[in-house]
């Protein structure tokens, strides 16, 4: 019995292992690398600085979390409430809230 439940546990794990990766998933990495070295460059603000001046701003809402934006220097922050999702769009490099999308 050890045995069998040994032998399925290890092909669950395995058949996971040789999942594709949705697309999504794949780019966070690269997402948070252009990040890294725009902020290093010292081209925009760090993420930390531009919650700090947003999410106070969003008082009864879930924050989800950022999305940035290479090519454009923006931050796009996911909130949700009452089951609606908001986006913000932040200036990556002002801090400036740039709009918001529901």
């Amino acid at each position: 019995m050890f045995r069998a439940t040994t032998l399925l546990v290890s092909a669950f794990a395995m058949s996971l292992a040789a999942a594709p990766v949705p697309a999504a998933a794949q780019q966070r990495p690269d997402e948070q690398n252009e990040a890294r070295r725009d902020l290093r460059a010292g081209n925009v603000r760090s993420l930390r600085d531009i919650e700090r001046r947003v999410l106070p701003t969003k008082p009864g809402m879930q924050y989800l979390g950022p999305e940035y934006d290479p090519s454009a220097m923006v931050y796009r922050l996911k909130f949700i409430r009452d089951g609606r999702v908001v986006f913000v769009d932040v200036d990556a490099r002002t801090g400036q809230v740039m709009g918001e999308s529901r």
